[in-house]
């Protein structure tokens, strides 16, 4: 499952893309609200999308990846099953990704796999925050789904991504989730492998 991604959105191309889609971006925000991270992992600070408060803009804010252990022997929650569940009283994210890995093989280090969205300059992920807690910061995770045809023979989840068009409806959840959150079809997503497994 999606434990890793990277993070190399240039900023004019989030403004250039954002602008495309009529979605606002708050006039304080700068490249350095779009930190950069060939990767990012569980308990990793990163940067989020979400609706802006006060506001019809979507802002940037950096949170922690993974939701704190829902108990003392757990770990972070850092993937959240959508199927069948409703989303409108949560806090509703996007995590903005130039591409996610997913890894195969039973050896370490095992094969590593980017996949990137095709036709698109960067993606996003749909995701759940919730505020800081006490000391804790704010945290994210993604939400999951059934493997596409692009991910099934590489992992039997996969994080959904969402298309461009889709981003305001998932923060503003203006569709039903069960149209939002599902595998893309058939070559939406494009794969290299970019490390092979150890021999």
């Amino acid at each position: 499952m999606c434990n890793d991604y990277e993070q190399h959105v240039a900023w004019a191309e989030y403004c250039r893309m954002m602008e495309s889609l009529a979605l606002r971006i708050p006039s304080h925000q700068t490249e350095l609200d779009l930190h950069q991270a060939d990767d990012i992992r569980i308990n990793d600070p990163a940067p989020i999308m979400r609706a802006a408060a006060g506001s019809n803009a979507i802002e940037l804010s950096s949170m922690t990846f993974g939701f704190p252990p829902a108990g003392p022997k757990g770990g972070p929650v850092f993937n959240f099953r959508s199927e069948g569940r409703q989303f409108a009283n949560s806090k509703r994210c996007l995590v903005p990704a130039s591409g996610f890995f997913e890894f195969t093989g039973a050896k370490y280090p095992k094969a590593k796999h980017r996949f990137t969205l095709n036709g698109a300059p960067f993606l996003a992920i749909a995701g759940l925050w919730r505020e800081a807690v006490g000391n804790k910061p704010p945290t994210f995770t993604m939400l999951t789904t059934d493997p596409g045809p692009d991910i099934a023979p590489y992992h039997n989840r996969q994080v959904v991504v969402l298309r461009p068009e889709n981003w305001e409806a998932w923060i503003a959840l203006t569709r039903p989730e069960a149209e939002l959150l599902r595998p893309l079809p058939a070559g939406s997503l494009l794969v290299e492998t970019v490390r092979p497994e150890s021999g």
